[in-house]
This record gives C-alpha cells, sequence and structure tokens, in this order.
C-alpha cells in the first residue's frame, strides 16, 4: 500500500512525546474523487489507525487549519494541524506533494503544488501558518512527482513560470521545454529556512505510482500524509 513510509528521527515534542510519521501511497489503492474514494479513504485511516484530513484541491494557495477531524472538506490545497492522530493528506497523480513538520513544536503540514500551485509559492505559505501556530525548525519531505526530464509544456508557459521561479527551468529528455516543479519547491522550501528531503521517483516513469501524464483520464491519484502519532 506505500511506496515510501517512514517514522523520521526527529526531536519528538517535549510534552507528550509525539512524533512525526510521513508516507507515500502507491497504486494499490486508488484515491481519485468518485463513489469508492470514501470507502478507499475509511480503510487507510483503519490501516493507519488515525483520522484523516483532506481538502478539495484547486491549485490555488489557501491553507486552512484543521481543528477537528469531522466529514468538513475545505477549498485549499493545504493544511496544517497541531492535533494528534490526525493525519493531513494531498492527493497527486504528477502535482507535487509536500509533507512538513516541527515534531517539537507539535505543527505538521502537507501542500499540494501543483504548477499554479508553485507560481503561487503554496509552500511558504503553509510554513507560514505553521510557524504561527509554534513551529520552528521545519522539516519537509518533497514527494514523487513529475520529473522536469518529462514534464513538457508550451515555451511560453515556461518562460512565464521560470520568471517567477527560475529553479523551474528545464527541458525534456527528449529536447523540448519543460518545467521542474520539484526543483521549484525545494528551491521556495530552502529559501523558507525548511530543511528538505526528496522522496525519489518519477511518477511519469515509475509504474508503483499514478500519473496523469501516462495514463490520462484513467488515472488515480495516490497521496501523501503526514501525523503526529
Amino acid at each position: 500500500m506505500f511506496v515510501f513510509r517512514e517514522r523520521p528521527d526527529l526531536d519528538p515534542d517535549p510534552l507528550d512525546g509525539a512524533r512525526v510519521e510521513v508516507a507515500f501511497t502507491d497504486v494499490s489503492i486508488d484515491l481519485r474523487e468518485g463513489p469508492e474514494l470514501a470507502a478507499t479513504l475509511a480503510s487507510l485511516s483503519a490501516t493507519l489507525d488515525v483520522d484523516l484530513a483532506r481538502a478539495s484541491q484547486v491549485h490555488g494557495d489557501d491553507v486552512v487549519t484543521v481543528t477537528d477531524a469531522g466529514s468538513a472538506v475545505p477549498e485549499a490545497d493545504a493544511l496544517v494541524t497541531t492535533r494528534r492522530r490526525t493525519a493531513l493528506v494531498v492527493r497527486v497523480a504528477d502535482c507535487v506533494p509536500v509533507l512538513l513538520a516541527d515534531p517539537a513544536g507539535g505543527v505538521v503540514g502537507a501542500a499540494h503544488a501543483g504548477r499554479r500551485g508553485v507560481e503561487l509559492d503554496v509552500v511558504t505559505r503553509t510554513v507560514e501558518r505553521m510557524r504561527a501556530l509554534g513551529a520552528r525548525e521545519v522539516t519537509a519531505w518533497v514527494g514523487p512527482h513529475i520529473c522536469g526530464g518529462c514534464y513538457e509544456v508550451p515555451e511560453v508557459m515556461r518562460e512565464d513560470v521560470a520568471a517567477r521561479v527560475p529553479e523551474t527551468y528545464a527541458e525534456t529528455t527528449w529536447g523540448t521545454p519543460s518545467l521542474d516543479l520539484g526543483a521549484g519547491v525545494a528551491a521556495q522550501l530552502s529559501a523558507a529556512g525548511v530543511a528538505v528531503t526528496t522522496v525519489p521517483g518519477c511518477t511519469r516513469e515509475d509504474a508503483r505510482l499514478h500519473s496523469y501524464r501516462r495514463d490520462g483520464a484513467a488515472s488515480g491519484r495516490f497521496a501523501g500524509l503526514v501525523w503526529l502519532s
């Protein structure tokens, strides 16, 4: 069920010993919108033994603070929380899933960074919200996403995005204009003073991961999750 899962060796919350867990699911589960999503999320929640909190992602930079594990699904592209045993979920199929944590501060966050989200710098907005909740030393995991060698875009789009985030400027392996969203996200996080861990894997190239560029409308969605245990 997981292409990556770990319990990082970070300093726990000194008040209650809470530690961080991070995970990225694989193609064995499909988290795309549809009639089966609720049941799939319930199964994932039971497997991890945590509540799940997610958003209706719209390629923006809104950040929502999760205060309970209710059924409301806000329209946003990033979530933060201080709740224990509540996994924040972002769903992707080529975009960049970003998981963030400061266990000593007792805060975690998750962001969905597609092309527009990178332009809007959704990851920095997320870090700012986490710091407003008490985070100090934030670590980020930049999850599997379509790589710069595969994410072909029109030349005008590459120029426009790279004018805002120069690190995104790239070229496909076949010599056409592309964007490296992961490099852009990593640069934004570093500028915000966040330590970055990159989880390897290109969604278009790795059959263990869902990819819209590879599979089109048939593509599912995989998820990045982060929580305080």
